[in-house]
């Protein structure tokens, strides 16, 4: 891939190609890093880049092997290793375990390609307002900054992003090229939404979201210094840093061997190829929701196919969470692609059936229908003198669950199909799940989607797709069908308020006396959720992997031990 990168580079006449943090390796390479054939495999492969760099700058993230081990980008020309710039700012929070790892750089460059001066960091380094940009542009002078990131996504955080590179790009006056990972590895979705940012702060063009692009664009460079002459501020940041005793930046001379195309203009600000055709995000993303399902459908696709599966299969039970993943697998995978298992059971009504073939209709996957009332029956025969009663609780609730997630899993194994499981995050927080039975499965992809995000984004996936979704999937009352009658309010409050104590105690770790003070949520109803999240931490810990979306999802972005006694 990068090869043709390269190629494609070179056929439009470019100084510089210019490849995301740890392109060659992905990103993150976790305990892979702890390797030294993988570090050495790596180094290979630089290698063979470098000899496709003889008439083009070529800029990529890799391992960086100097005593110890960097997140490094190699600058490469003329079939050599120019220089390598190692990433300063390690991040070690969230989802991140850089320094488990890597060491910590300590030298900025700047590289002086045709008479302009460009300094290059990586992802957090540009995140930091005294850090490695301000001292390449202030106090090396570049004019341009690149920023070779792997960046995950999360709801939000493109703008958040947007926001940061537009203050780091007027706070220097400089250019900002950003360019960023694009597809999902594991429970990260990397967003791509790479950036041109002129000196101003403007964006001179964007990559689409959550798709790869080769964007080239002809930039213009020429009133950078007009600008800073204008600029006291940046005058004395110059001074400021100066008396700071930082050492100034190594230049490095690049010179290039290719020659100017005649066909193409030079100091444009023209883009000149690239998916791209907007530089507003809001042409290319209209809403939440929209952003939200493009990440869940490439986090999905990816984790599939990069895993060496082509097909999927769900259980369909006709509620709201199963219909939204077999929406989201028909757009990742491919309708034919995908199977919906119909499992009713003596408990199951006939209008849940009715709409799931309804689904499986408007969204053309295939499907079966397999009753589990025999299989339950036998489950009841054999048991009967073990069990305390004969009313229906619990324990035979979720043997019926285990009997469906059985069948699955013998679907999986006699086709090769990947089973995707479809909790949410509103009841896998507190446990409303069986384990072994509706979490089996390799992917759960709405694992960190609140449940009313859910219907918000089956009311989206209706308005722009001809409402394929069946309208009583969405206004039924949501029920397990385990027992006559049975409906989640009974065990558990309004989704609205289980949401909101979730997203509070979760993502901004609040206390009780805070929601309860501050936030106005029933006492009793916050202390009966922190319970039900505090020990259901062993179920969570064994169900599959599922698709970051919110600010702070579980598994590795929040560890808790399983075994603790600590109560608010």
């Amino acid at each position: 891939m990068i090869a043709k990168s390269i190629e494609k580079a070179e056929e439009f006449s470019c100084d510089a190609v210019i490849f995301p943090e740890l392109a060659l390796t992905g990103y993150p390479p976790e305990d892979l890093l702890l390797k030294p054939s993988f570090i050495d495999k790596n180094l290979e492969y630089i290698e063979k880049i470098k000899l496709l760099s003889e008439n083009i700058v070529v800029i990529c993230g890799f391992i960086g092997r100097e005593n110890e081990i960097y997140n490094a980008a190699a600058l490469m020309h003329d079939k050599k290793i120019v220089s390598v710039y190692n990433k300063q700012h390690l991040p070690n929070y969230s989802v991140f375990d850089e320094e488990r790892y890597f060491q910590k750089g300590n030298r900025n460059k700047v590289f002086r390609i045709r008479d302009i001066l460009v300094g290059v960091n990586i992802c957090e380094d540009i995140y930091y307002c005294e850090g490695p940009a301000k001292i390449q542009a202030v106090y090396g002078g570049a004019q341009l900054i690149i920023n070779i990131s792997a960046s995950p996504y999360h709801a939000g955080k493109i703008f958040e992003r947007e926001k940061m590179l537009h203050t780091r790009a007027t706070d220097c006056r400089a250019c900002i090229v950003y360019v960023n990972l694009v597809g999902g590895q594991d429970e990260l979705v990397f967003d791509g939404s790479s950036l041109i940012i002129d000196a101003n702060g403007g964006i001179l063009a964007r990559c689409k979201p959550f798709e790869e692009d080769i964007l080239v664009f002809d930039l213009d460079l020429e009133e950078i210094q007009s600008i800073r002459l204008k600029d006291s501020r940046y005058k004395s940041q110059r001074l400021e840093l100066s008396r700071e005793n930082i050492e100034i930046p190594e230049i490095i001379q690049v010179p290039l061997n290719n020659s100017i195309s005649l066909n193409k203009a030079r100091y444009s600000n023209k883009k000149i190829a690239g998916k791209s055709e907007s530089i507003s995000y809001e042409d290319l993303i209209s809403c939440e929701e929209e952003e939200i399902l493009d990440a869940l459908i490439l986090g999905t696709r990816d984790y599939l196919h990069k895993n060496g599966f082509n097909k999927a299969v769900i259980g369909l039970s006709g509620g709201v969470d199963s219909a939204l993943t077999a929406v989201i697998a028909s757009m990742a995978l491919g309708s034919e692609n995908v199977t919906g298992i119909l499992m009713p059971s003596p408990f199951s009504s006939q209008s849940s059936i009715d709409d799931s073939v309804a689904l499986v209709k408007n969204i053309k996957i295939n499907s079966m229908k397999i009753p589990i009332s025999e299989i339950y029956g036998s489950y009841l025969e054999i048991l009967k003198g073990i069990f305390k009663s004969g009313e229906i609780n619990l324990t035979k609730e979720n043997i019926q669950a285990r009997i469906r997630g059985n069948v699955l899993m013998a679907l999986s194994n006699e086709f090769g199909w990947l089973v995707l499981s479809t909790g949410n995050k509103s009841e896998t927080s507190v446990g409303y799940c069986t384990l072994y039975g509706d979490m089996a499965g390799g992917l759960s992809p709405i694992k960190d989607i609140y449940k009313t995000k859910v219907y918000a984004l089956c009311d989206f996936i209706n308005k722009k797709y001809n409402k394929i979704i069946p309208k009583n999937i969405l206004t039924k009352v949501p029920s397990a069908e385990l027992k006559p009658d049975q409906k989640d309010q009974d065990f558990l409050p309004p989704y609205d308020l289980l949401d909101k104590i979730i997203e509070a105690y979760i993502e901004e770790d609040m206390d009780f006396n805070y929601m309860v003070n501050n936030l106005g949520y029933p006492g009793e109803t916050v202390k009966k959720v922190m319970h039900l999240i505090d020990i259901s931490e062993y179920k969570r810990r064994q169900g599959s992997p599922g698709i970051k979306i919110t600010n702070r999802a579980f598994g590795k972005d929040r560890r808790y031990p399983i075994t603790n006694k600590f109560a608010e």
